[in-house]
Order: structure tokens, then C-alpha cells, then sequence
């Protein structure tokens, strides 16, 4: 494959390239302003419904992108394999599954049942190892040395590329965005975030959104170096990263105003209020952006605003659960 500088950004044409190859997938998802919501922040919010995507969740631009790229520059791998929390592992079968390469996907022990079950559906093998991310990324990497398959990583260029076209899409529709609020796990959506407004020219201040259960990169941005960190949070599974990758933490610093820390009880509180006001269902990463608007909505009052529905693949017996509160 390639070689990329891995803190390098798409440039507009990269980003348009990888919209016109996503969208043989899929369409552009829709950005609305609803009344409700609006009402109950105080300002103008748009929310990027990447919830309405194949796998429910933005990371399937990314794998659609870097599969091809794997595929056009070198011989098709006889597999692919990835760690993951659900959405990034979607998003590596539902690509692999299109161009005919067998995936694998390491999660945690007591990963989520549902997004377990969607990968298998998209005809990936789930093998369960380790207590959290970094522990099945580890043991992902054993797999792929002995099965002589490619180790599909978390954090990539070719990610922050395809994951930038939702940020195109949103940026395009509306231009004059004060504020756009974006949930961090491994960061490729924050620094497709970034890598958009910046290909367009805009001055949209790009807000990163951080689980206080799992705070590794926001304590590593704030330090100026990686820190690792152990994950507690209970709700935000896709950001539960215990070590932040170096490269995102470089875009972000250039490209970031400011980093917003989300208790699980406002990630809970903020998916109760997107299903009362849009009736979309969220899961904790998916309602972090709107959790840090909450806690900011005095600063944002009279400002266009926008936060990211990252993604909507929370299991059934939780959701009742933050629902009733």
C-alpha cells in the first residue's frame, strides 16, 4: 500500500475522491435542525445523522476507502482483521464483504451483544479477547502474524479520509457554523472533522468530545505527550481508548479549539433527549457531542452550532434502561 504521512490531511480533492467512492455505498447523510432540540439548547443545532448510515455509524466511509485503496495498490489480501468496539469492525466487514476478502474482528469480553451479532451478520468472524480495546488490538495483532492476513488498523490516513466526507457534507450544507461539537475515540472523526473545515477555507471552531471515563486523550493533549489511561465509563463504548494514537493527537492539536470532558450522566441525560426530540436513537458516543453542547449551552447561546450523531448501535436492554432514567 502507499505510504502516507499519517499526520498529513486530506486535501479537498482527497476528500471529494473518497465522497464519490462512499457514495457508491451509500448516500450522503441528511443534517437537520429540530425545533425541539433547538429549544432545548438555546441556539441554532444542527445534528449530523451519521446514525442513518449502512452500519449506523460513520466508520463505514472509512473502511469503504481504505479497502479499496488496499485492494487497487496491491494483492488483494487473503484476509483482514481489526480490533474493535462495533462500529470500526462494521465498517472493516461491510467493506471487506464487497470486495470478497474473509474479515476477523477482535472485541473485549462483554462487548456488545447487538453489534457482535451485526458484524457476524456481515459475514465476519467475532472472536472475543482481552479486557478492553488495547487488550483485543494486542491479540489482533498475534492473529494477523499467524494467519498471514492484514492487520486493518483503528487509525489511519485513509480513515480520516473517508470519514471526512461526513464533515464535507456537513460543512457544504452549512457553511457558517460557529461550532461543531465531535465525539473522540481514536480520533479519525475529529481529524476528518478538522481535515474539512480546512479544505474548505471555514473558521468553524472544531470542538473535541472526550468521555471522562476514558480521558487518555484529553489528558494527553493537554500534557503534550501520549498518556495512557485505564476506561471506567459505562455508556461511551466507542470511546473507551486507553491510549490515544500519536498522529491523531498531532491533527488535533493544530486543529482543535478546545476539548470538552462528558460524564457518563450527561451522555445518558443527552441520548434521553435525542430520542425525545428527534426520535433517533443514539448510543453514548453518539450523544457525547450533544452531551458537551449541554454543558456549554450558555457559551454557544446566539451561535450556529452543530453536533455529530456519531452513531445510533446501542443495544436494547441498555437503551430501555437509559430511558427510564
Amino acid at each position: 500500500m502507499k505510504k502516507f504521512r499519517r499526520d498529513e490531511l486530506p486535501s479537498l480533492v482527497d476528500l471529494e475522491s473518497a465522497a464519490e467512492l462512499v457514495y457508491r455505498s451509500m448516500p450522503p447523510t441528511p443534517q437537520y435542525r429540530w425545533p425541539l432540540l433547538d429549544a432545548r439548547v438555546g441556539t441554532a443545532v444542527w445534528l449530523k445523522h451519521e446514525n442513518h448510515a449502512p452500519t449506523g455509524a460513520f466508520k463505514v466511509r472509512g473502511g469503504l476507502v481504505y479497502v479499496d485503496e488496499l485492494c487497487r495498490s496491491a494483492e488483494k489480501p487473503v484476509g483482514v482483521i481489526s480490533a474493535t468496539r462495533g462500529n470500526h469492525g462494521q465498517s472493516v466487514a461491510f467493506a471487506a464483504r464487497q470486495y470478497g476478502i474473509p474479515a476477523a474482528l477482535v472485541v473485549p469480553v462483554g462487548n456488545s451483544t447487538e453489534k457482535n451479532a451485526a458484524m457476524r451478520a456481515l459475514g465476519a468472524e467475532v472472536i472475543e479477547k482481552g479486557h478492553d480495546f488495547q487488550a483485543a488490538a494486542e491479540h489482533a495483532d498475534g492473529i494477523a502474524a499467524s494467519r498471514g492476513w492484514h492487520r486493518f488498523p483503528s487509525f489511519h490516513p485513509l480513515l480520516v479520509r473517508g470519514v471526512g466526507t461526513y464533515a464535507l457534507e456537513l460543512l457544504r450544507a452549512v457553511p457558517d457554523l460557529d461550532t461543531v461539537y465531535v465525539p473522540v475515540g481514536m480520533g479519525s472523526g475529529l481529524c476528518g472533522a478538522i481535515a474539512a473545515r480546512d479544505a474548505l477555507g471555514l473558521t468553524t471552531r472544531v470542538v473535541a468530545v472526550v468521555s471522562q471515563g476514558a480521558p487518555a486523550f484529553s489528558l494527553s493533549l493537554s500534557r503534550g505527550q501520549t498518556i495512557s489511561h485505564e476506561v471506567t465509563t459505562r455508556i461511551a463504548d466507542g470511546m473507551a481508548c486507553r491510549t490515544p494514537d500519536a498522529d491523531a493527537l498531532s491533527i488535533a492539536r493544530r486543529g482543535a479549539e478546545r476539548v470538552v470532558e462528558v460524564a457518563d450522566e450527561e451522555v445518558e441525560s443527552a441520548m434521553r433527549a435525542i430520542f425525545a426530540d428527534t426520535h433517533n436513537t443514539a448510543e453514548g458516543g453518539g450523544a457525547a457531542a450533544l452531551a458537551a453542547l449541554l454543558q456549554e449551552k450558555e457559551r454557544m447561546r446566539g451561535r450556529n452550532t452543530a453536533v455529530i450523531l456519531s452513531g445510533g448501535n446501542v443495544d436494547s436492554p441498555l437503551f430501555s434502561r437509559v430511558l427510564v432514567g
